[in-house]
C-alpha cells in the first residue's frame, strides 16, 4: 500500500511544489491551514504529516498535538522559514520526529520521510506485539475440551499457516470470530492487522465504502478520499462476518478481489494490489442461498476453500460446565464480587438446557447471575423457568405445570440426534448439518446408538 502524506502550509506555491515532488512515491493530500488539516485527519488516516510551523490562525504545533491524539499516530515533520534551535526543540518536545528549514531540500525530505515510516512501522509492530502478549491470546481463550471442539482446533492449527481463504459456518453465538482470531494468531500474519467487519450491520452502499474505501466525490458527502478495510488489512487478515448478507454488487467486487487480489475504491478506476488473507463466516446455509439465486456460486466456491464448522453448544454439552465456571469467575472478578458457584442440581439443569443462543447466551446468563446474586450458590430452583423446562404462564397468565425432570446429557443428545434424523428424512449429511456436526461424528454417534437411525 502506498504511504500517505499530508502537507500543511499556508503558502500555495510551497504546498503545491511539495505535492508535485512527492506525488510519484506517495499518496499526497494538502491543507492550507491547521483547520483544513484537522478535517482531513478526522476523515482519513495519514502515515506522515509535513507541516509548516508558522501559519495564520493555529500554528504547526497544534497540528502536532492533533496528530498525537489519532489512533494510528502518524509521524510529523516540522518545517519553517524561521529555523532556529528554539523552534526545533519545541517541535521535538511536542512530538515531531524531525525538523526542516525552508526552502526544503527535496532529497533530504524524502530521506526523513522514509526514516519516519520505518520508525513508525517498528513502533506499531512493537505495540501490537505487546498487546498480544498482554492479552495472551491463544487457544486457551477457546474454552472446552470436547471432541467436537478439538476437531475445530486441530483444523485451525492445520490451515492457519497457509494462505488459503477460510469459511467458518455455525449458528449465531458459537464463537466464529474467536476462531477467526485464532486462525490469524496462528498464522505468519499474526503481527499484522486483524480487521473484522460485520456485514449485516451496514447498508449496501455503506458496506462497499467501508470495505473498499472511496474517492473524493464518489457520492454525495464523499468530500475526501477514504481508505477501506481491505487496505487497512493489507499484509494481515480481513474477517467478514455474516457474509451471506452482502448484496449482489458487493459479491461481484469481493469475487474480483479473490480472483485478482486487487480492489478499486468506490468512484475510482485504479486497481490496488493487496496482500490480505480473507476469513468469512456465516450462520446461513450458503449452498441453499446459491440454489435460491441469492448468492453467487463462483463466489461460494472461492470462499469455501477451507471449511470450518463450529458446533452449537447443545452438540458439545460436556463443555458447558467449563464455560459456566469460566464466565462466572470472569464476571465475578470484573465486577469485584465474591465468586458465584452452582449447586449440582443447577449445573445438571443448565447442562441439559439446549442454549439456542449458544455461547453468547451462556455468557449473558453468567453475567446476569453474577450481578444479581452477588456471590454465594445458585440452585436449580433459582433458575428462570425456561432453564428448568417450565413455561412461566400460558396466554391467560395461568401458571403452566412443570415439564418432566430434565433429561440427562446423553438422553438430551440422543433426542436431538433423533429429531435431526427425522427432519432430514434419514439423510445423514443433512442431519449432520442440522446438528452442526461433521458427517464423521454423526456416523460415530449412530454406531454407538444404532437404534436412533431412521430410513427415508
Amino acid at each position: 500500500m502506498v504511504p500517505s502524506v499530508l502537507i500543511v502550509d499556508d503558502e500555495k506555491h510551497t504546498r503545491e511544489g511539495l505535492q508535485e515532488a512527492l506525488a510519484d512515491a506517495y499518496d499526497v493530500s494538502v491543507a492550507a491551514n491547521a483547520d483544513e488539516a484537522f478535517n482531513l485527519m478526522d476523515a482519513q488516516e495519514f502515515d506522515v504529516i509535513l507541516t509548516d510551523l508558522r501559519m495564520p490562525g493555529k500554528s504547526g504545533l497544534k497540528v502536532i498535538d492533533k496528530a498525537l491524539t489519532l489512533p494510528n499516530k502518524p509521524a510529523v515533520l516540522m518545517m519553517t522559514a524561521y529555523g532556529n534551535i528554539e523552534s526545533a526543540v519545541e517541535a521535538m518536545k511536542r512530538g515531531a520526529v524531525d525538523f526542516l528549514t525552508k526552502p526544503v531540500n527535496i532529497e533530504r525530505l524524502e530521506v526523513l520521510i522514509q526514516r519516519a515510516l520505518k520508525t513508525r512501522t517498528l513502533e506499531v509492530e512493537v505495540k501490537q506485539l505487546h498487546e498480544r502478549l498482554d492479552e495472551k491470546f491463544n487457544f486457551e481463550g477457546i474454552v472446552g475440551n470436547s471432541a467436537r471442539l478439538q476437531e475445530v482446533i486441530d483444523r485451525v492449527r492445520l490451515v492457519a499457516p497457509s494462505r488459503a481463504t477460510i469459511l467458518i459456518e455455525g449458528e449465531s453465538g458459537t464463537g466464529k470470530e474467536l476462531i477467526a482470531q485464532a486462525v490469524h494468531q496462528c498464522s505468519p500474519r499474526a503481527r499484522a492487522p486483524f480487521i473484522a467487519v460485520h456485514c449485516a450491520a451496514l447498508s449496501e452502499n455503506l458496506l462497499e465504502s467501508e470495505l473498499f474505501g472511496h474517492e473524493r466525490g464518489a457520492f454525495t458527502g464523499a468530500t475526501e478520499r477514504r481508505v477501506g478495510r481491505f487496505e487497512s488489512a493489507d499484509t494481515g487478515t480481513l474477517f467478514l462476518d455474516e457474509i451471506g448478507e452482502i448484496s449482489a454488487s458487493t459479491q461481484v467486487k469481493l469475487l474480483r478481489f479473490l480472483e485478482s487480489r486487487t480492489i478499486e475504491r468506490v468512484g475510482g478506476n485504479k486497481p490496488l494490489e493487496l496482500d490480505v488473507r480473507l476469513v468469512a463466516a456465516t450462520n446461513r446455509n450458503l449452498e441453499q442461498l446459491v440454489k435460491d439465486g441469492k448468492f453467487r456460486e463462483d463466489l461460494f466456491f472461492r470462499l469455501n476453500v477451507v471449511r470450518i464448522l463450529m458446533p452449537p453448544l447443545r452438540a458439545r454439552p460436556e463443555d458447558i460446565p467449563l464455560l459456566l465456571a469460566h464466565y462466572l469467575n470472569y464476571f465475578s472478578k470484573e465486577n469485584g464480587l465474591p465468586p458465584l458457584t452452582l449447586e449440582p442440581g443447577a449445573l445438571q439443569t443448565l447442562q441439559s438446557y439446549p442454549w439456542p443462543g449458544n455461547i453468547r447466551e451462556l455468557r449473558n446468563f453468567c453475567e446476569n447471575a453474577v450481578v444479581l446474586r452477588r456471590g454465594g450458590k445458585l440452585s436449580e430452583f433459582d433458575l428462570e423457568p425456561k432453564y428448568r423446562g417450565v413455561a412461566a404462564a400460558d396466554g391467560s397468565g395461568t401458571p403452566v405445570a412443570a415439564a418432566a425432570n430434565p433429561l440427562s446429557v446423553e438422553e438430551n443428545e440422543k433426542r436431538l440426534l433423533r429429531e435431526a434424523l427425522i427432519k432430514a428424512r434419514g439423510n445423514r449429511t443433512k442431519a449432520a448439518q442440522l446438528m452442526g456436526i461433521s458427517r464423521r461424528t454423526l456416523h460415530r454417534k449412530l454406531s454407538q446408538w444404532p437404534e436412533l437411525d431412521v430410513t427415508d
